[in-house]
């Protein structure tokens, strides 16, 4: 298989994302890959405004918040200390913990959805992932996920918003099946259960 593989994991809050994509590294550095994970927002200057905006340390417009997703994804890329495109031509597999289609559905609950996608149309133009892993678990199970062991939740963290936004993943996904590769996993079972079916999707 290809050596240099670009992977997106999505999902609502509270998905399991961040320990797949870890699990993911480790097994594909097993088999030899060269691997790079990374995440979104980025911990840029940019990043860092959206995370000030997330925890109530600064103000932003739902407007804002889309715009500084796209720049800041934008950065992610073309960087040429760390970007994904630098990590590809070095030959390495890059697993984000979030991309575009992140953008596409939390976005798109408060600004028009085609609005958030052109945004992200140059993101999109200079690098689709080779494989969109999409973990899907119910709004209910993020928000007892997330409920544990938190003194205080971010702004999009409350039921009504992972309802929408599950609502909004689903259309965004539809909307873009023709371009994407998008694959489902259930992810309400174990962690080594959805970690063996990723690891069937890639090799």
């Amino acid at each position: 298989m290809k050596k240099n593989l670009f992977i997106a994991f999505e999902g609502i809050d509270g998905s399991g994302k961040s320990t797949q994509v870890k699990l993911l590294a480790e097994y594909l550095i097993q088999k030899g890959h060269k691997v790079y994970t990374t995440f979104e927002p980025t911990d840029s200057r940019i990043g860092t405004m959206i995370r000030d905006i997330f925890n109530h340390r600064m103000e932003g417009d739902q407007r804002v918040i889309a715009a500084l997703f796209a720049a800041d994804r934008l950065h992610h890329l073309l960087n040429n200390t760390d970007g994904i495109l630098k990590k590809i031509s070095e030959g390495y597999t890059v697993i984000t913990d979030r991309y575009y289609l992140s953008s596409y559905a939390y976005h798109s609950v408060y600004v028009d959805m085609d609005w958030v996608i052109q945004a992200n149309s140059m993101s999109a133009d200079l690098l689709r992932p080779d494989l969109n892993i999409y973990i899907d678990i119910s709004p209910e199970v993020s928000m007892e996920r997330l409920r544990k062991g938190r003194d205080a939740m971010e702004m999009y963290e409350t039921l009504d918003h992972q309802v929408k936004v599950y609502q909004k993943y689903e259309e965004a996904m539809e909307k873009v099946k023709n371009k994407e590769q998008i694959v489902r996993v259930a992810g309400s079972r174990s962690v080594e259960q959805i970690a063996n079916d990723i690891k069937v999707l890639i090799y």
